[in-house]
């Protein structure tokens, strides 16, 4: 299922770290070595090297970007991660990592834009960090999300252990044995380690077509999705509380039998960021390749 919205490439990507870092030029147009296969490599080798699997790459307009870092420097190490917090950049750094592989952004905006940050402490702390440590830092979200199959979506069912109840033709649609959503819920929270969901819906409710619908690709796609597929519960990572979970509430109050897990954004996709690196590390073996997890910033009382 493809969606538009967030995950979609802006008409116009200016001011970025690293526009001019994407692998277009033939610079990069690089082969792994193959005399070794503890052959030093470069980070243009490797980023190379995994867009050659991903259909129609290098895309002209993509967030996917070294936001730090240089394409021709040596691997050392290889970390994959959800957010490049400050905390999994020291412990990259003392793992001897200085390669990391990130699916959402590290400068609290989209396109990862720093001009309006230039002067703020929080941000200067964090790039120097990652510049006086030599780190190449990579986000690595439109590419993952075009692999074949999707590697956020491959990843999740994985870690839900749902790969064979999903559907041949669309992966984010799942047949599950007949279960009751509190069922449903107790297992999604132990396989992912979330400590609380948020639901709409009756917890007694008999489940089996599961809508799996990670990350946030907005509200209208989300209904979208829900309209085409018509399942008995939605799992989901990231709302607007003024529009999916509002839909689901009036379709319930219609009478429609629907529930909707909010399962928030980073446990939503993590899994797909853990499956990277079982993916990668066959093509690299020479190199150690570690998945790093960010966690949730929220306490809850």
């Amino acid at each position: 299922m493809k969606f538009s919205g967030r995950r979609e490439f802006l008409a116009t990507v200016t001011k970025v770290i690293g526009t001019s870092m994407v692998l277009t030029s033939p610079t990069f147009s690089l082969s792994l070595p193959t005399n070794s296969l503890n052959a030093p490599v470069t980070v243009g080798q490797v980023m190379d090297m995994i867009l050659k699997t991903i259909p129609n790459a290098p895309f002209p307009k993509t967030v996917d970007t070294l936001k730090s870092g240089k394409a021709s420097q040596q691997v050392t190490g290889i970390v994959s991660t959800m957010f490049a917090t400050t905390e999994v950049i020291e412990k990259a750094i003392a793992a001897g990592a200085n390669f990391i592989i990130v699916h959402e952004p590290t400068f609290y905006n989209h396109l990862d834009e720093t001009e309006w940050l230039a002067n703020d402490p929080v941000f200067q702390k964090k790039y120097e960090l990652l510049e006086k440590n030599n780190i190449a830092l990579w986000r690595f979200h439109d590419y993952w999300h075009s692999h074949r199959p999707d590697g956020i979506q491959k990843g999740m069912l994985s870690a839900l252990g749902w790969e064979k109840y999903a559907d041949a033709n669309d992966q984010h649609m799942l047949t599950l044995p007949s279960t009751t959503l509190a069922q449903l819920v107790s297992h999604a929270k132990a396989r992912l380690d979330i400590k609380q969901v948020r639901i709409v819906g009756d917890m007694k409710q008999s489940c089996q077509r599961v809508l799996l619908l990670p990350g946030a690709p907005g509200g209208r796609n989300q209904i979208m999705a829900i309209q085409k597929a018509r399942p008995d519960v939605v799992f989901c990572g990231e709302i607007s509380e003024w529009e999916t979970p509002e839909y689901v509430r009036d379709a319930r109050q219609q009478g429609q039998k629907i529930s909707l897990v909010v399962l928030g954004h980073i446990a939503s996709e993590a899994g797909g960021m853990e499956w990277l690196v079982s993916w990668l590390k066959p093509q690299l073996p020479g190199i150690k390749i570690s998945y790093i997890p960010s966690g949730n910033p929220f306490i809850y009382e």
